[in-house]
């Protein structure tokens, strides 16, 4: 389907164009200024016609993507405020306590995660913030902050799926946030 999709999107640019160049044909100008204030004019149309095109395709992406970067870096990433130590049959063989999700929690859990989903952006390509903290459940404390931004996106309009952009970047980020708090007893 997005092929055919795509095959028709450059099947009507090709058409427009071959339309613009017919028009543009049947005014020959006879003089060396007309025609040098001619090919001018060709040059600068062409430039619109090309640079919309590159611009619609990876201009936007990669404007959004630098402010995407930009926001991570100003307040992307993990802030610990709090560590805690925990016996070692605390943890699983991968060195995960297994927080739950806060909607999920049981009455002997001490600690939750909870996570907010904001859109800072909501035109084409969507712009969200992902906060996830950890907190005590006994007094309600943050013990630690995991921040990071997303692009979703901002791509030629079409059938499939939006390109997406991450920072930091999902894979990077995932379960750093719990490591980074509680520490096994004994480890150093």
């Amino acid at each position: 389907m997005s092929g055919i999709y795509l095959f028709l999107l450059i099947a009507v640019w090709l058409f427009l164009g071959f339309l613009v160049s017919r028009v543009w044909g049947r005014f020959k100008p006879i003089r060396l200024k007309q025609k040098i204030v001619h090919l001018v004019i060709a040059a600068i149309l062409f430039a619109g016609w090309f640079g919309g095109a590159f611009w619609m395709v990876v201009g936007k992406k990669m404007y959004w993507d630098a402010q995407v970067r930009a926001l991570c870096v100003k307040d992307g990433g993990i802030k610990v405020h709090e560590t805690v130590t925990l016996p070692a049959e605390k943890f699983d063989k991968y060195g995960n306590v297994g927080i739950k999700n806060k909607k999920f929690i049981e009455p002997e859990d001490q600690y939750y995660y909870e996570i907010d989903r904001i859109i800072v952006r909501r035109d084409d390509p969507i712009i969200t913030k992902y906060m996830s903290r950890i907190v005590r459940k006994s007094d309600g404390n943050v013990l630690g902050v995991a921040i990071r931004y997303g692009r979703a996106g901002g791509d030629i309009p079409g059938p499939w799926a939006p390109s997406t952009y991450n920072c930091p970047e999902i894979e990077e980020s995932t379960g750093k946030l719990e490591k980074s708090i509680f520490i096994k007893r004994g480890a150093q």
